[in-house]
């Protein structure tokens, strides 16, 4: 699974949702969407947009989570 690290970056930044929005030009609904990790695809263009304004790399603002590590591991507890 792929997580928007949006909401840490803009607490790091002490920005707003808004002012984000005013500086990349994305409304605050679409960066709602990927603030709370509902998205289900990110353009490149909206990449970089929010890298600029942030003065972030794309690996800090997004991240990978194995999600078959978690179901994997429940499995092999149960067999033992």
């Amino acid at each position: 699974m792929i997580n928007i690290r949006l909401d840490y970056l803009l607490l790091d930044k002490r920005m707003k949702l808004k002012e984000l929005s005013e500086a990349t030009g994305i409304s605050v609904n679409n960066l709602s969407v990927l603030k709370t990790n509902k998205a289900r695809a990110i353009r490149f263009s909206t990449l970089e947009k929010l890298c600029q304004a942030l003065d972030c790399e794309p690996g800090e603002l997004l991240e990978y989570i194995e999600e078959d590590a978690t179901v994997s591991s429940d499995v092999s507890d149960k067999d033992k």
